[in-house]
């Protein structure tokens, strides 16, 4: 876990409160792992002492950046909006587990990402598409709310679902996945818990990974603010320590 400076090399808003930050770095940007986030400082950490956590959209090791984006949702993400080129924010990270590549069996993977859930799903994307057929779908609110939709076509197979019928699919990530009738081995997802679970039945005889968007308090797993009940009378884990993914078989949603 590294405390650090960072640059800010580009910052802009892609979709309705949403923005893509781009920051560089000297060790932060070697450290992290596909699915891990940063916990931000806002301000001079007076007035907001809590950090903002942000998962990790793409990873640059060579340039040493990372790409975050994140959904302005209150003031401490609006005074994150109004940082300029060249600025620096303190980020602490990396910070929890990232997604798990190993074991998977078969060659069709399914990606899941729901709104501010999709960011952490690119870069897992990028690492897979050489070793797998890759199906991304994407679920948002509206259509002034998608982003990424490109990257990811770039990438891969990808699909595009709103809640209002504004734009792509009118409908839910599982009404596309349930139409597709593919055969997956494996599925990676990442939204709010309402859809995560949905997938989690859906997908319920199928091996998969789930990445929780939760808020958070300390994201070092000292302050119990994010825990999520565990199978098998385990008890519950903490989703800034023991997540922010988890096998799919191990929570209860």
């Amino acid at each position: 876990m590294i405390v650090e400076d960072m640059i800010i090399q580009k910052h802009q808003e892609i979709a309705l409160d949403t923005f893509e930050m781009v920051l560089s770095g000297q060790e932060i940007p070697l450290q992290i792992q596909s699915g891990q986030f940063v916990h931000v400082q806002i301000g001079d950490g007076k007035h907001h002492v809590l950090r903002r956590p942000i998962s990790i959209a793409d990873i640059d090791r060579v340039a040493q950046t990372v790409t975050l984006i994140y959904h302005v949702t209150g003031d401490g993400t609006d005074w994150l909006s109004s940082r300029r080129l060249g600025e620096t924010l303190n980020v602490l990270g990396p910070l929890g587990n990232g997604f798990d590549l190993h074991d998977i069996a078969g060659d069709t993977i399914l990606i899941i990402g729901g709104g501010v859930g999709v960011p952490p799903l690119y870069h897992l994307t990028k690492q897979l598409i050489p070793h797998y057929h890759v199906i991304v779908v994407l679920g948002f609110a509206t259509g002034e709310a998608v982003f990424y939709e490109d990257d990811f076509r770039r990438l891969a197979e990808t699909y595009v679902a709103t809640d209002d019928g504004s734009y792509g699919y009118h409908g839910v990530v599982t009404d596309i996945v349930k139409q597709l009738e593919r055969d997956y081995q494996h599925y990676y997802a990442c939204g709010p818990t309402p859809m995560l679970q949905a997938v989690q039945t859906q997908l319920a005889g199928t091996p998969g990974h789930l990445s929780f968007e939760e808020r958070m308090g300390c994201g070092i797993g000292a302050c119990f603010a994010c825990v999520c009940e565990a199978r098998n009378d385990k008890g519950y884990v903490k989703i800034c320590q023991d997540g922010p993914v988890l096998r799919a078989d191990e929570v209860m949603l």
